[in-house]
């Protein structure tokens, strides 16, 4: 299942403009928290597909019955962009577990990707609600691979990826590559890959905007 969040008009698409703005690009701090900030929105959305059971909280005057979730998910986010959205997650799921790994791509003569998982930090998967983080959602190769490397850990019961930008292609790769029923949830699907694997229009690289340029 696909949720594509920019078609219903919210304070999110006023975010999606100031992380594509090339002017407002030169404030790391700003796209940062525009990143976040989008995490917190997706978040939330996400959260209404979770379970929940009736619980009863003690107030000062009596018992109130509040609906509350069953399980708190796990948090992936794919090194080091998938921080940006981590924290925004973060915020919302403040009990979760949290996961970290390692991927980046490196171009071959003759324009080929190939991508390194190298490094992963998480609990016990087994049963569990993953979410996993990626800013850009380009080639989708990234996010299946940093599935089956995951897995070492243990199978979840749900996945969910989230992602800021995703190309259509990635879309098409990552829905028949991750296991059935895993949801989609994106801010935004941008038409076109360009030759290098960019999104267009795209916003550029995540990683370097929130973080600066890498060697």
């Amino acid at each position: 299942m696909i949720h594509e969040l920019s078609k219903t008009n919210s304070i999110l698409n006023q975010f999606i403009a100031e992380i594509r703005n090339k002017d407002i690009q030169k404030d790391p701090l700003r796209f940062r928290k525009n990143m976040e900030r989008m995490g917190e929105i997706m978040g939330y959305e996400l959260s209404k597909k979770l379970d929940y059971a009736e619980t009863s909280v003690q107030t000062p005057l009596g018992v109130a019955r509040v609906n509350q979730l069953k399980n708190q998910p796990v948090i992936a986010s794919i090194l080091r962009a998938g921080l940006t959205m981590h924290n925004g997650l973060l915020n919302f799921f403040d009990h979760a577990e949290n996961a970290f790994i390692s991927a980046y791509r490196e171009e071959k003569e003759g324009g080929q990707l190939k991508i390194h998982v190298e490094y992963l930090a998480s609990p016990d998967l087994n049963g569990k609600t993953l979410i996993i983080a990626d800013p850009m959602l380009a080639t989708g190769q990234s996010m299946s691979l940093v599935y089956e490397a995951i897995q070492r850990n243990g199978t979840p019961a749900k996945i969910h990826t989230v992602s800021a930008i995703a190309s259509k292609q990635a879309i098409d790769y990552v829905s028949k590559h991750l296991p059935a029923g895993t949801e989609i949830w994106v801010a935004v699907i941008d038409d076109e890959l360009n030759a290098n694997s960019y999104i267009v229009p795209g916003i550029g690289d995540a990683g370097d905007l929130a973080f600066g340029l890498k060697l």
